[in-house]
């Protein structure tokens, strides 16, 4: 059985930890401006950067999106039940893994 005061509070410190992320992502993402004197080898570094962050960016934003979706549904009664089969999610993988709607054998 999951023991949903343990999860809201994982789902919570998740939330804060993954805005923190976006945050930080949000930053490093900034666009690179031309009056940089940064050089062009550099300034195509830093281009790569910003595409790689907001790459990362985009993956902690669907992240957020699922834990809040989570969160809003703790008192659902098919809450730790897999969306593809049916059966109960671990316990284990609802903590590490709160934001997964599926077992692990549907999640491959």
């Amino acid at each position: 059985m999951i023991d949903k005061k343990l999860l809201a509070t994982q789902l919570a410190n998740l939330i804060t930890l993954t805005e923190k992320k976006i945050a930080g992502y949000e930053e490093m993402s900034a666009p690179v401006t031309p009056d940089d004197a940064i050089g062009r080898v550099s300034r195509m570094d830093a281009i790569n950067n910003k595409a790689v962050q907001e790459a990362a960016l985009a993956t902690a934003r669907r992240k957020l999106d699922r834990l809040r979706t989570m969160q809003s549904n703790l008192d659902d009664p098919k809450l730790g039940l897999c969306k593809r089969c049916g059966r109960p999610i671990p316990a284990g993988r609802l903590l590490a893994m709160p934001e997964s709607p599926f077992c692990v054998r549907c999640s491959r």
